[in-house]
């Protein structure tokens, strides 16, 4: 009898973890720049899953053992899925963050504060949109152009080096909020990155550049 397996679907019709090869194909064929892939336990899965797909996969496909199950590389963003950036006047200086759905560009959150960083808040903006698109129970990816805020939400730690004083208080009290979302929670919603290059600056971007 054939081990079983479990298929981490990062994009695809539906992102997931599934257990069985026809549910997996059900979901990603057909679908161009799918990103799935096979493990033994469903604790690798659903470790993998909260993890970039390119820690895994080969985006060549070039016989790596990372690239055991590939489609063509996508060429598009997945427009059903949300955008989240930040912008700092100055590091630090006034920083706010906001949610922008990929499609239709609408606006879904935002926040500001006096004092902060860029990194702190595509940080923050990462937390609160796995947060939203939890309460919404929407199973759709997150795209963010920070690979600094994709290692920290991976860490679960908010790794600034800003001083936390009288000026930064409730933005820390935020990050701490944040952070124990992040223990406290699972969530399905693949984090991915933005390829500014190949698609332009992210729908969240503030247009400050």
């Amino acid at each position: 009898m054939a081990a079983k397996k479990y298929y981490v679907i990062w994009m695809g019709h539906e992102a997931g973890i599934v257990d069985s090869w026809e549910e997996c194909l059900r979901r990603t064929k057909g679908y161009k720049g799918a990103r799935y892939k096979s493990f033994k336990t469903l604790n690798e899965a659903q470790k993998a899953f909260e993890t970039p797909w390119s820690d895994f996969i080969n985006p060549k496909g070039n016989g790596s053992p990372k690239a055991k199950t590939i489609a063509a590389p996508s060429h598009q963003p997945i427009p059903n899925s949300l955008s989240v950036d930040a912008a700092c006047s100055g590091n630090p200086g006034p920083m706010e963050y906001q949610g922008v759905h990929v499609e239709t560009r609408e606006q879904w959150f935002h926040a500001s504060f006096p004092l902060g960083t860029n990194n702190i808040g595509e940080f923050l903006g990462i937390v609160h949109g796995l947060a939203e698109l939890k309460r919404q129970n929407l199973n759709i990816p997150i795209y963010t152009d920070s690979t600094i805020a994709m290692g920290w939400i991976k860490k679960k730690k908010c790794v600034t080096k800003l001083e936390r004083n009288a000026h930064t208080e409730k933005l820390f009290q935020l990050i701490e909020r944040a952070e124990k979302w992040l223990h406290n929670n699972t969530y399905k919603q693949p984090v991915l990155k933005w390829d500014t290059e190949a698609w332009g600056e992210i729908p969240a971007d503030f247009g400050r550049k």
